[in-house]
């Protein structure tokens, strides 16, 4: 189960919502394990009997809970992949990234109500769907998890040296949409022109220690091809920490404005010279601010209110057969 998925749930469970989890352990039985899980599905959703049924991502998943799903309104939010593919990836895998898309396009027309992290994502949904049942809403960040830190002190904690330009890197090196050869590069290029910075790549760290990275950090890095809404943007932001990107998902929206953060072409000289840029200003950005709108609370807040917009059409489609009765409160969402 992703961490954003964990904190959402916490969010949701903060403001009243009694909310239960299913996961479908792919890793047991490949994508084989979606095609077995209706019996499973069905017996959770009789006995925590829920109001609605979100489905956190996209693709062969979202397909097969809308189409088992029949007597409860289905919720799918699409975060990037589930939506955009996979471009760069091997032949094989490229293959199953398109019938992911696929599914997650059947899944979209079925589901009562849909929603994107971000403008892109919505943008990349089929045009027979109808907008009305989309709402954009990113991840919400724990603001009291990411929050400034001394930057002195958590570079001692990780064994940081203090003379240099730390830049972070968010992603698996080994992820070619997350394209590290261009980071790498952008940074080799500015360190021929003596700006002496080291990456350091965001790999297998606990959730609850990302925050200490941001903060020993000068700035975050993001080379990659395609995003959603990347939760260490906003992440960084509610540290008050620099970042440079490139104009992916919804980076450009979150950052516009802000002194101390620049979105780069995708070309290595570009993308050095935004770095001298952080490195030649210094210090913090006023970035906290602007994240407080999706805060966790008021995260949970916005899908509070879809949930019970997506249940109120759904009983007016049914005519009450919910439960046999019009209910306009909210109880329970697996």
């Amino acid at each position: 189960m992703g961490t954003f998925v964990e904190q959402q749930i916490v969010g949701l469970k903060q403001i009243g919502l009694e909310v239960d989890l299913m996961v479908v352990n792919r890793a047991e039985r490949g994508m084989g394990s979606y095609f077995t899980m209706g019996a499973a599905l069905r017996k959770h959703i009789g006995q925590f009997k829920p109001d609605v049924v979100h489905v956190m991502y996209g693709g062969v998943m979202a397909e097969r809970v809308t189409s088992v799903v029949t007597e409860r309104p289905v919720l799918v939010s699409y975060c990037g992949s589930d939506l955009l593919g996979e471009r760069l990836s091997g032949v094989l895998r490229r293959i199953v990234s398109e019938c992911g898309v696929l599914a997650s396009h059947i899944a979209a027309k079925r589901a009562v109500g849909i929603i994107v992290k971000s403008r892109n994502l919505e943008a990349a949904l089929p045009v027979s769907v109808n907008r009305s049942k989309v709402r954009i809403i990113p991840n919400g960040i724990d603001l009291d998890r990411f929050s400034p830190l001394d930057q002195n002190n958590c570079r001692k904690k990780l064994g940081w040296s203090p003379n240099k330009f730390h830049v972070l890197f968010p992603a698996n090196a080994g992820d070619p949409v997350k394209r590290p050869f261009l980071a790498q590069a952008a940074i080799e290029t500015a360190n021929r022109s003596g700006l002496n910075a080291e990456m350091h790549q965001l790999r297998g760290v606990p959730h609850e220690e990302v925050s200490v990275w941001l903060n020993a950090s000068d700035v975050v890095l993001l080379t990659s091809l395609h995003e959603g809404s990347p939760n260490i943007i906003k992440e960084a932001l509610a540290c008050d920490v620099p970042v440079v990107s490139l104009d992916v998902g919804d980076v450009s929206e979150r950052i516009n404005g802000i002194d101390g953060c620049h979105i780069a072409l995708p070309d290595s000289r570009d993308l050095s010279a935004k770095l001298c840029l952080v490195r030649a200003k210094g210090g913090r950005i006023a970035g906290r601010e602007r994240v407080q709108q999706i805060s966790l609370e008021q995260t949970s807040l916005k899908l509070r209110s879809f949930y019970l917009k997506v249940l109120e059409s759904y009983q007016r489609r049914t005519v009450g057969r919910l439960h046999g009765d019009r209910r306009q409160d909210l109880g329970g969402i697996l």
